[in-house]
């Protein structure tokens, strides 16, 4: 009965996209889903000007299939390691996964708070790595390592058709190997609760990541089949065939086999870290304040202030707005 309450009532999945621009980002999301739901945000000419700061851009639509409902908020990144100097570029992305984490513990905390709180939490990151490099540059390395503390990181090869069968195995490995050096943790997450299946299946993610993708927005004619892919001189890609690229099981891992997980492990280990600590430095603030009212020194505040003043106090992250 739960079960189909939820069903009924929907839920919430929100996704942030981080990667620099060109690598398709936008296109491989719209594949996903199998419907339009951004625009690039690249630069579509010459005389536009250069985003010289990373900026976030929110998009919300509602989905329904089978009669479930899903409210999708797609966060892009535009801006996002364009520059020559990309010092701070994650900062933004960063306070924003931050605010939405904010904005809920506000939610949560007030004293008469809403029967269903409405959920705007990162539950997932795409991480677009360049088939161009070599591995992970120091910028990727910065950045993931400041985004698996706050969010549920799944790196991808973007445009892994640019490279051969060889490159990419070569690409993978190489990987793989520079995450495990960093000890960059990223999703999924091995648990001591997991069953043997739940195990294997993770063991056989693992061996995937980082997904090899290809997006394609394009309906072609392909053996008589109707096909998204990318044409080429020398043939077409199939997004959906397994030999060509991961997108089918990167579909099937964030659509089917580990939605809920995502935004189970937001609710558990992202989210909890966060209202933990701050509310561990509401308690402290507090004790101040008592220790300063009672010594009556100069910095003697009030002993009962408002609820939810000290909450403003410590949640620094103020929600960024939506657009």
């Amino acid at each position: 009965q739960m079960e189909r309450k939820f069903l009924k009532r929907g839920f919430n999945f929100n996704v942030i996209l981080v990667g620099e621009s060109g690598m398709g980002k936008s296109t491989l999301v719209n594949s996903i889903f199998a419907s339009h739901l951004i625009d690039t945000q690249g630069r579509r000419a010459a005389q536009e000007v250069i985003r010289k700061t990373t900026e976030i851009a929110p998009v919300t639509q509602t989905l329904e299939e089978n009669g479930v409902r899903v409210k999708l908020t797609i966060v892009d990144t535009p801006g996002f390691g364009d520059q020559c100097n990309n010092e701070g570029c994650w900062v933004p992305v960063i306070k924003y996964i931050k605010d939405q984490h904010a904005a809920y513990l506000e939610r949560e905390l007030k004293p008469q708070r809403d029967r269903v709180i409405v959920d705007t939490r990162i539950h997932a990151c795409l991480y677009f790595l360049n088939p161009g490099s070599r591995g992970l540059r120091p910028l990727d390395v910065e950045v993931l390592k400041r985004l698996t503390e706050v969010t549920n990181v799944i790196p991808v090869i973007a445009k892994s058709d640019s490279m051969t069968i060889e490159e990419r195995t070569a690409f993978k490995r190489r990987i793989k190997e520079e995450l495990a050096f960093h000890r960059i943790i990223v999703f999924p997450y091995a648990c001591e609760d997991d069953s043997e299946e739940d195990r294997m299946l993770n063991a056989s993610i693992r061996e995937l990541i980082p997904f090899a993708v290809v997006g394609s927005e394009e309906v072609m004619e392909l053996d008589g089949k109707l096909v998204r892919g990318r044409r080429h001189g020398w043939g077409v890609i199939n997004i959906f065939d397994e030999n060509h690229s991961d997108f089918v099981h990167l579909r099937n891992f964030m659509l089917r086999t580990h939605l809920s997980d995502l935004i189970e492990v937001t609710a558990q280990r992202h989210y909890e870290q966060f209202r933990t600590s701050q509310l561990r430095q509401i308690k402290e603030l507090r004790a101040q304040q008592a220790a300063a009212a009672a010594t009556g020194g100069p910095h003697a505040m009030p002993t009962q202030a408002p609820p939810q003043a000290p909450v403003a106090g410590v949640l620094q992250h103020q929600p960024m707005t939506q657009v």
